[in-house]
């Protein structure tokens, strides 16, 4: 079992930066990792992946801005957001996935806000 707790959300200036932090609970190394958001009204959609071979990939919405890494020795997964405009406010949940067991396994936090507003 695998907890993650995200840290970091807030309320930023459009055009601000913020860095969204994903502890987790235990060992991350073999975790594809991940960062989604949800808008009020609309579906939780990708925001950027990275497998723990460090490839990631990025929603087309944010594609340019933000930029997701990860820290296995620290068990920790960033995501680094510059640019931010209004759209991007939402509820980032990060997300684990276990490939390795029998079937995929996955794990979500409870979620940040991130407020883009002037």
């Amino acid at each position: 079992q695998v907890q993650l707790v995200e840290s970091g959300g807030g309320l930023v200036q459009p055009g601000g930066s913020l860095r969204l932090s994903c502890a987790a609970s235990g060992t991350i190394v073999i975790l594809f990792m991940g960062w989604y958001r949800q808008a009020p009204g609309k579906q939780r959609e990708l925001v950027a992946t990275i497998s723990n071979g460090g490839n990631t990939n990025y929603g087309d919405s944010v594609k340019g801005r933000f930029t997701i890494s990860r820290e296995n020795t620290k068990n920790t997964v960033y995501l680094q957001m510059n640019a931010l405009k209004p759209d991007d406010t939402a509820v980032y949940y990060c997300n684990a996935v276990n490939y390795y067991a029998k079937s995929p396994i996955n794990y979500w936090g409870q979620g940040t806000q991130v407020t883009v507003s002037s």
